[in-house]
Formats: structure tokens, sequence, C-alpha cells
């Protein structure tokens, strides 16, 4: 793991030489594929530069383990505990960080969302569920473009269709698509101070597939 680490952090430097080269700053399309590298690498070199700052600093307290100080020697013992612990907590997430990354992860997204059963409260829930993505979307930066819409009487979504253009759209949203269950007391019912309330299961289907343009390639 450790020379697959070092590989991608010459790497990294090596981009950051390219990247202040004028002629490779001329030529738009190496540069942009130079930048997106760098980005795409950057959060594996900075975990991978702390991971070896907290090992040097292990060491140097373990060597103070050896003082003749008994308060330095329980300081050292104190440090190496936490910095062992850190050590392992920096190398999970650098595994992590290798996994080979979805390609379809930077894609686009096409949402779908359906009612599903429960009448006008479940038109009502799939509204609900559409303004959601569309306030996590915003808060992301992320465009969302209806493309086709179907409303019930009563102000919900019978069905919507909608594009989420965006940085990580897909790798945000691949794993939402399924049926999404409410429980709470009906819009559609009104409440009286001593009646008890009723409440109502609503659903409704969610499904994200990256964008696709026709002839099958897939648009960032």
């Amino acid at each position: 793991m450790f020379d697959k680490l070092k590989g991608v952090e010459d790497r990294f430097q090596e981009l950051e030489r390219l990247l202040s080269d004028p002629k490779v700053v001329q030529d738009r399309d190496a540069y942009q594929q130079y930048i997106c590298e760098h980005a795409e690498i950057s959060p594996i070199v900075a975990a991978f530069r702390e991971f070896k700052r907290v090992d040097r600093e292990l060491d140097d307290s373990i060597e103070l383990l050896h003082d003749e100080d008994p308060e330095m020697k329980k300081m050292a013992g104190e440090e190496v505990d936490w910095l062992e612990q850190e050590k392992d907590r920096l190398q999970e997430g650098l595994k992590i960080l290798l996994i080979p990354k979805d390609p379809l992860d930077d894609k686009n997204v096409i949402l779908e969302i359906r009612a599903g059963t429960g009448g006008d409260e479940a038109g009502l829930f799939a509204g609900d569920l559409f303004k959601m993505y569309q306030r996590y979307a915003d808060a992301r930066g992320w465009k969302v473009e209806v493309m086709d819409h179907h409303t019930t009487g009563v102000g919900g979504l019978k069905e919507i269709i909608a594009s989420i253009n965006g940085k990580g759209a897909y790798s945000r949203l691949k794993f939402e698509s399924g049926t999404h269950r409410v429980q709470r007391v009906p819009a559609t019912e009104t409440q009286g101070t001593r009646r008890p309330v009723r409440q109502h299961h609503r659903f409704g289907g969610a499904h994200h597939a990256p964008a696709v343009r026709p002839g099958g390639d897939l648009p960032g």
C-alpha cells in the first residue's frame, strides 16, 4: 500500500510541475486533463502526508519514553497512545481512498419519482421527496432541470422526471433508489383539538440513473 501511495505522491509532484509549465498552460486540453487528475489525487496525497507527519511524531514520542524525567515519560506515554490511535485512523482512511473509483461517480443523474400507494397523500409525499432532493442539490451547487411531471389535484405529484447536473451527483445519489416511506398526520385531514389524530402511511418510489446520451455514452 505504501509503495502505491509513494507513487501517487510522486505523480502529484509531477503534475504540479506540469501545471506550472507555460507550454502546458497554453494547451487547453492537456491543462484541463492535468487539473482534473491533480484534483482527484490531491485528497490522497494530503492524507498520506498527514499520516507521515503523525508517524514521525510517534517515533519522537517513543524516544521520549526512555527519558529519565518521570513526568516527561508520563507525557510521552499519553502522546504515544494518542498518536498510535491517530495513525491507525489515518491508515484506515488511506485504504478507503485507494479503493478504485466507480467510473460513473462524476456523471449527472436522471431522477424519477413516482407516487406509490396512499392516494392524494402519496402524491403529496412524492412532491415532498422532490423538494428534498432539490434542496440537497442546491446545497451542493448542482443544477436541477425538470424534464416532465404530472401533478395531482391537491398539489402533489403523480410523477416527475428531472436531471441533476453537477460533479459527483451520481456518487452521492446512486444508493437512494428504491421505495421511500413515511408515517405522519395526513395533510389532507383537518385535526380537531379533541379527536384522535390518524396517522397515514405514504409511499413513493425514487430511481436514480446516470445520464446517458443517445448512442450510449455517458455525459459528465
